[in-house]
């Protein structure tokens, strides 16, 4: 199946060469990227066509999807454009930045018949599948709290205009490039979020629209998530799930550019906790290749719409919370 990638940056390049592996089900035949130095210098190492404009892309009836690794504000257009022209759509997240455009995004895609993938890969790594599948066994019981920390400072070395360090494209410092992950693995276990309080603050860099945050969700069933976010730190990547019947802590080893795998810490009543170590995964690739199995009419994307939407839902009211100051609602997604 024939894939472009629109967008040749930093995550862009990655879901290239991910694309151009073996096991992958797409073969990525195009690119676009409007940057002609950006271009030039990922151009020996696709050896496919790089074109400037999004509608070559969109044009040529050989390319059976794209995949959108743009910045966050031109996701809805994009996405939408891409529907239209009968082209599968898979955009790296977040979906959009408020509910109301996310759901431009779903119904367009619904209207013209194309499978919706978004890149919430962590969903797809094998310990947070194992987490899950203990969850809703009812092997850690009723699910109370989770807590969360996903933060690095590889972006310290931006420069200041970066559209990844912009207060419009990125609102509330770290939250649209790790904090998203987190918040979408939270909604996975512990279900529909009512209502979201975050504050961001730049300490420790010159990233304007933040370096450190803070949030919490509160969630239907009275649960919470706590969710940290630093962009002036070294690498943590660490997600616990506590439950009356037990919990689990899943680190990663590293940054997933350099994946070394995962440690999972079981805890349950009476029993000294237990740690297993899982090797390197490619998530990543599993995400995309769910994405070309769905397309290919195979199976249903694991991912649903109504769990896309409220992940920006949530999304949006973190967004509000952080410029508020104060508790903001999550928007029921219907």
């Amino acid at each position: 199946m024939r894939t472009a990638v629109i967008g040749l940056g930093w995550w862009g390049r990655i879901l290239s060469r991910t694309l151009r592996d073996p096991a992958s089900i797409w073969r990525l035949a195009r690119a676009v990227e409007p940057d002609a130095n950006r271009a030039r210098e990922a151009g020996p190492e696709l050896s496919v066509p790089i074109d400037a404009r999004y509608e070559d892309a969109l044009e040529d009836r050989a390319i059976e999807a794209v995949v959108l690794a743009t910045p966050h504000s031109m996701h809805e257009a994009q996405a939408i454009a891409a529907a239209r022209a009968g082209k599968h759509v898979f955009v790296e997240k977040p979906l959009g930045l408020t509910l109301a455009s996310a759901s431009h995004v779903v119904e367009a895609c619904r209207a013209a018949g194309v499978t919706l993938g978004v890149g919430h890969e962590r969903r797809f790594e094998p310990p947070q599948r194992d987490l899950r599948a203990l969850a809703e066994s009812g092997g850690l019981g009723t699910l109370m709290q989770v807590e969360a920390n996903f933060s690095h400072d590889k972006f310290t070395a931006l420069s200041a205009d970066n559209w990844r360090l912009s207060a419009a494209e990125a609102p509330a410092g770290g939250m649209t490039a790790t904090g998203i992950h987190l918040l979408d693995l939270a909604i996975a276990l512990l279900g529909d979020p009512v209502s979201a309080y975050a504050t961001s603050a730049t300490l420790a860099s010159n990233i304007a629209n933040g370096d450190s945050l803070s949030v919490c969700v509160r969630f239907a069933s009275g649960a919470t998530a706590t969710i940290n976010v630093m962009l002036a730190t070294p690498f943590i990547s660490r997600f616990a799930c506590y439950g009356s019947q037990g919990w689990v802590e899943i680190r990663d080893k590293a940054h997933v550019e350099a994946p070394q795998g995962w440690l999972l810490t079981h805890a349950a009543p009476g029993d000294a906790p237990r740690t297993r170590d899982y090797p390197i995964a490619r998530p990543v690739l599993d995400n995309l290749n769910a994405f070309a199995t769905a397309a290919a009419g195979r199976a249903p994307y694991p991912i649903s719409h109504a769990a896309m939407l409220k992940t920006i839902a949530a999304l949006e009211a973190v967004f509000k919370s952080a410029a508020s100051g104060k508790v903001e609602e999550v928007s029921a997604v219907l």
